[in-house]
């Protein structure tokens, strides 16, 4: 398939217009509608629909957008990493995975930080999962990943270093009408009622744990296709939600949160390969821990489970390095 082809089709999703597109595009609005029905005869799958004021994409076609437009952003770096080696200009630049909670604050802030103290570094932010994440890692596509140990939790391999940089608690997501809106910590019991959402299997499994400690269950009633999509339900008062603490800061304004009495808890941590280090991703991992630390003080203190709070010695479990005082934490 030619990128040609993608970059249009990614050009008329943002767009909403074929005639709209093919005017940035500088092609004929025929030629545009030619290129999507060649991409949909290749793949085999209906990308695009009409609807009253333009076009948009079906669900399989927002699923290869979001593809695609990582394709067409990593080839852009591509053909601009080759220029520089022709100018002599060349540096590595650095690839940074994270989840998407971890992506909407935490790591935009270390990345910042980790900028202003070594100067102009090319880098890349990649959202996903924890197992795509660790995969990529050890792939090569990723210099250092940002993830958790929420359920399935993370595997043990040896070419990988993983630090731990805190506990994160979760919270609950609700609508700012919500009678619970403005309490203080609640007991799971309270929100037994309630209809909740979940997007991915890792959250909705510490919810359903967390109900079941406190004896009750939680009615997941509600799947949403990503993080946006989860909050968009919560504040027009669909659902309610479990979400990390670590991004209360980054929430829409039509939503607040509630703490919860003894709370899930997933453990942070960074990731990295142990052949081959990127030379700027030892400093952003310190600067991880700060960001960690200034946005949830109370969290980044505590220990994992089983902590040795008397190691003195990095310790080494089935190959993979921890850092001082820090051991693997279990899910929750």
């Amino acid at each position: 398939m030619e990128l040609t082809v993608w970059r249009t089709f990614v050009t008329v999703c943002r767009l909403g217009s074929l005639s709209a597109a093919a005017a940035e595009l500088h092609h004929t609005q025929s030629a545009v509608s030619r290129q999507i029905a060649g991409l949909e005869r290749q793949i085999g799958v209906t990308l695009m629909e009409r609807h009253t004021r333009g076009v948009r994409p079906t669900p399989a076609g927002e699923v290869f957008r979001r593809h695609a437009l990582a394709t067409l952003n990593e080839a852009d770096r591509a053909v601009r990493a080759a220029r520089d080696v022709r100018d002599g200009a060349y540096h590595r630049p650095l690839a940074v995975g994270a989840t998407p909670s971890l992506a909407a604050g935490i790591v935009p802030a270390a990345i910042r930080g980790l900028l202003e103290r070594a100067g102009s570094i090319r880098w890349s932010l990649l959202p996903g999962l924890s197992e795509q994440l660790h995969n990529r890692v050890i792939t090569g596509d990723l210099d250092i990943a940002v993830v958790t140990d929420a359920p399935p939790g993370l595997p043990h391999d040896p070419r990988v270093e993983r630090r731990f940089l805190g506990l994160d608690d979760m919270v609950v997501v609700l609508p700012v009408d919500h009678p619970q809106a403005g309490r203080g910590p609640v007991h799971m019991q309270s929100l037994a009622d309630q209809t909740w959402v979940e997007d991915n299997d890792g959250s909705a499994a510490l919810l359903r744990q967390h109900a079941a400690r406190a004896g009750v269950s939680a009615r997941i009633d509600l799947t949403a296709a990503d993080l946006h999509g989860k909050l968009a339900l919560v504040a027009t008062g669909h659902a309610i939600a479990l979400i990390p603490g670590v991004l209360t800061c980054a929430l829409r304004t039509d939503v607040t949160t509630v703490g919860l009495v003894d709370p899930p808890a997933r453990g942070i941590y960074t990731i990295t390969p142990r052949r081959d280090p990127h030379p700027s991703a030892a400093p952003l991992v310190d600067q991880l821990a700060t960001a960690f630390a200034s946005l949830r003080p109370t969290q980044a203190a505590r220990q994992p489970p089983e902590t040795d709070a008397h190691a003195t010695a990095p310790a080494v479990h089935d190959g993979i390095t921890e850092t001082p005082h820090h051991k693997p934490a279990r899910s929750k």
